[in-house]
């Protein structure tokens, strides 16, 4: 198997970090820039984006969502999506939330990315309060909880420690520890893993 990536995106360091929680080999292509005309994943996903996973058979699989679906299934080393429905439902609620705050983050930056003249202050403005929403709920909904969805370490762990990671990176001044210590908590926890440390963006 291939994995297409790029250095930063959150997406994709969620698929790596269910790599490596679940002892799969996988060959990792970074690729540089998404836009350049040479380019290869076009080639695999008709939507240009990373990730992208190309099995051995041919077939590619896109996005994260039907990645970590895959993988989970792939070996039952490490299961991290529940078999039951009512806690499968949950982990993956946690899991759309935190890819939903990412998206609004990767807005920010796109926006910020534009001239100074043509960008629009409303646009920053919706995506921020998103990105603020979503760290009230996922504060609020993991309580004095160790993890977020259950007794142990799943997918929505892994989604929601990505995701701080990625405020971090691109949203310095957000002080989420501060105003959310339950997250910090267990953003701390979450780095000393092997998963999270070989995966953290250079």
């Amino acid at each position: 198997m291939k994995l297409f990536i790029t250095p930063t995106s959150p997406y994709a360091r969620k698929v790596r970090i269910m790599l490596a929680e679940k002892r799969i080999e996988c060959e990792i292509e970074v690729v540089p820039s998404l836009a350049a005309p040479e380019s290869p994943v076009p080639a695999y996903n008709p939507l240009g984006k990373v990730p992208t996973l190309l099995l051995d058979d041919g077939t590619s699989l896109y996005d994260s969502v039907v990645i970590v679906d895959y993988l989970d299934h792939k070996t039952p080393v490490a299961r991290l999506i529940p078999q039951d429905n009512n806690h499968r439902a949950i982990v993956r609620r946690w899991e759309a939330l935190a890819d939903g705050m990412c998206d609004a983050a990767v807005a920010v930056v796109m926006e910020k990315r534009r001239a100074p003249e043509m960008q629009d202050a409303s646009v920053i403005g919706r995506q921020m309060e998103k990105v603020d929403r979503c760290l009230q709920a996922m504060s609020a909904d993991m309580g004095e909880a160790k993890w977020t969805a259950g007794e142990k370490f799943s997918l929505a762990d892994i989604s929601v420690g990505v995701a701080l990671a990625y405020i971090d990176l691109r949203m310095p001044e957000i002080d989420w520890r501060e105003t959310f210590p339950n997250l910090g908590r267990l953003y701390a926890e979450l780095i000393e893993r092997p998963s999270f440390k070989d995966t953290a963006p250079s």
